[in-house]
């Protein structure tokens, strides 16, 4: 098998992977009491095992192929993910969630096929922790934006987005490291190291939060789109990547980001179907009857206008010792019509 056909499998594993994570995590999330990281439960544990075993496999992936052809396979995740999540966990997405996976996909092969390849990922020390700290800014910024969001679904989304700079980060440091590591010197990569594993870490708590409330398609697609367009961004603006065929190329590119915006708003009006409760007995609370005509009141309860002499009256269900003087009422205003 030659190296490039290498890529494409364990790129495709890869996906699989991570789109089998994200479904357990999206479980996870729906009934677990914990939003960032429910170590007691066990499917948890079994997402992040998926998620290292795409992690793994994904590097693997870089190692056997170019950044311009690995990147765009992963954004098959989220195609992976929604005809796996109506098989194995009966979670059907609607054709709004299908229509805004395919596009934003589209949108972001697009645009990372016509992003160059770079000679080597490689930054001094200085460049590597202004770049880990402006990271950090923007996912803290992304991760406070979002408690203050109280729509579930947007919500999502901002913490996806957060969670999708910490892995574009954390696969940038994986190649820092990939490239500088030298056997005469094992731990002379430690801080990147460490950064990698940070951003790693931060990533898949924030990716777990992001799916509570919000469902599968909207934060999984966002940090499907997020992660290798930060990969990306990093690549032309410090690497010295560009995008082929000159100013016609970056055109182009620009079309497909906004086709990839265009699917992120579209998952954004899909909201996850909830999963029916069943029917609770009456708690005598006004709340939990439905809305409707008041009720109307008896002799007691104040001056209120008795009915005329053959007008139907509507008894409402009462709690208590109520529902026998309602009754009493109305049987004397029908009493005095006959």
């Amino acid at each position: 098998m030659s190296p490039l056909a290498l890529s494409v499998l364990l790129s495709l594993v890869s996906a699989v992977a991570y789109a089998a994570a994200a479904i357990v995590q999206e479980r996870v999330a729906a009934s677990a009491a914990s939003t960032y990281a429910p170590v007691r439960s066990g499917a948890w544990w079994v997402s992040v095992l998926l998620n290292g075993v795409g992690a793994v496999l994904h590097v693997a992936a870089l190692a056997y192929g170019p950044l311009s052809l690995v990147q765009p396979l992963g954004a098959l995740t989220i195609v992976f993910a929604l005809p796996m999540a109506a098989l194995f966990a009966g979670r059907r997405a609607g054709s709004t969630a299908w229509r805004g996976a395919v596009t934003a996909t589209v949108g972001l092969a697009g645009l990372l096929a016509l992003t160059g390849g770079s000679q080597a990922l490689s930054l001094p020390g200085g460049d590597r922790l202004t770049l880990a700290a402006c990271a950090f800014g923007a996912v803290a910024a992304l991760f406070l934006t979002a408690a203050r969001i109280s729509r579930p679904v947007v919500r999502g989304m901002v913490l996806a987005a957060a969670a999708g700079i910490s892995f574009g980060l954390a696969s940038v440091f994986t190649k820092i490291v990939a490239t500088d590591f030298t056997l005469d010197a094992p731990l002379g990569e430690w801080p990147a190291m460490l950064a990698t594993a940070g951003f790693a870490v931060g990533g898949l708590l924030l990716s777990q939060a992001s799916y509570r409330g919000a469902g599968l398609a909207a934060p999984l697609a966002t940090v499907t789109v997020v992660n290798p367009v930060v990969a990306a961004t990093i690549g032309l603006t410090l690497f010295g990547e560009d995008f082929r065929f000159g100013a016609a190329g970056t055109a182009i590119a620009v079309c497909f980001g906004v086709v990839a915006a265009g699917g992120l708003v579209l998952l954004t009006t899909q909201r996850p179907v909830p999963v029916a409760a069943p029917p609770r007995p009456d708690s005598g609370q006004d709340a939990a009857r439905p809305a409707g005509p008041a009720r109307p009141l008896a002799a007691s309860e104040g001056d209120a206008p008795r009915p005329e002499v053959g007008e139907r009256v509507d008894v409402g269900p009462v709690s208590g010792s109520r529902a026998h003087l309602e009754v009493q009422v109305r049987s004397r205003a029908v009493a005095g019509g006959s």
